[in-house]
């Protein structure tokens, strides 16, 4: 595939964009595609994950590494992947302490992200219609059923950390859906970030083999999704976001939503940190928009 080439202070830059997708992805509501297609290095990303085909996978089980790396952007990807890497193992020690700690407040952040992502991802649709707002409701409730039935506690076998990472990772390839959130919906994403910080290689090494197959495979299927039915996809995944809210709802009693026990300092804090995560993401996604503008010019 054609290659940027690029200088040395070019490649650090890019493993600092990288950081930044890492540490968007890290937190649920906030999608490492849209701060790709920020920085300026999402269609190049996609096009590189792409050029992992059938081919290269021959040549690499014939030991032909040095033909398999001339058909992928590989310096490309391994500068992205380390920064996306170094942020995951630098941030997950301190979401970790706050998920323990302070998890109305952390949860209400997270909430307020989801919520505008909602928003964000519902103006992809370039016309709304009656057909859409129906796809898009019914997914709304399905999902809100579906996160009440999903366990406290989901299976810890390899099968699911597996399937758990290939579902995921899509969140690269989809500007405005966090990876990070569908662990959460999954019951997987505190187990992921204690997994990050103890060292765990095994669990990391199970849910990065299910990325790189999703990744692979997913964007195929989100690609001729994408391309055909585009509205409709992006009604759905607005409707399941919009559902799934019911996951990430900060106040519960033995697991089960509540409302606040009473007005106080730290519901007042809950509620402003739920304002300051939606426009955190709203911020986000107009500065992707100005780029874009600017690229059409």
């Amino acid at each position: 595939m054609n290659r940027t080439q690029r200088t040395l202070p070019q490649y650090i830059l890019l493993v600092a964009k990288g950081f930044c997708m890492g540490a968007a992805d890290v937190v649920p509501g906030v999608s490492g595609g849209t701060m790709a297609f920020i920085l300026s290095i999402y269609e190049e990303l996609i096009q590189s994950i792409r050029s992992f085909d059938m081919e290269v996978v021959k040549l690499v089980f014939r030991l032909k590494i040095r033909e398999a790396l001339d058909r992928v952007n590989w310096l490309f990807l391994v500068c992205v992947m380390g920064g996306i890497f170094t942020a995951i193992f630098t941030l997950a020690k301190g979401l970790a302490w706050l998920l323990e700690n302070q998890p109305v407040l952390i949860w209400s952040f997270f909430f307020g992200l989801v919520l505008a992502s909602v928003a964000v991802v519902s103006r992809r649709v370039s016309a709304w219609s009656i057909h859409l707002l129906a796809a898009g409701l019914i997914s709304a409730v399905g999902a809100f059923f579906l996160v009440g039935m999903v366990p406290v506690q989901t299976p810890e076998t390899w099968w699911f950390l597996f399937l758990s990472g290939a579902i995921a990772i899509c969140a690269m390839i989809l500007p405005g859906i966090s990876g990070s959130f569908i662990l959460v919906l999954l019951g997987k994403y505190q187990y992921a970030l204690q997994a990050v910080n103890n060292r765990d290689f095994v669990t990391l090494f199970i849910l990065a083999c299910g990325a790189a197959v999703g990744l692979i495979s997913f964007s195929r299927l989100l690609s001729w999704l994408f391309r055909r039915h585009h509205n409709l996809t992006i009604a759905i995944l607005a409707g399941l976001m919009l559902g799934s809210l019911r996951k990430v709802w900060p106040w519960k009693i033995a697991e089960a939503n509540a409302w606040p026990s009473a007005f106080n300092g730290e519901t007042a804090l809950a509620l402003g940190l739920v304002v300051f995560g939606a426009i955190a993401v709203l911020l986000i996604e107009y500065l992707g928009a100005e780029r874009e503008t600017h690229q059409n010019e």
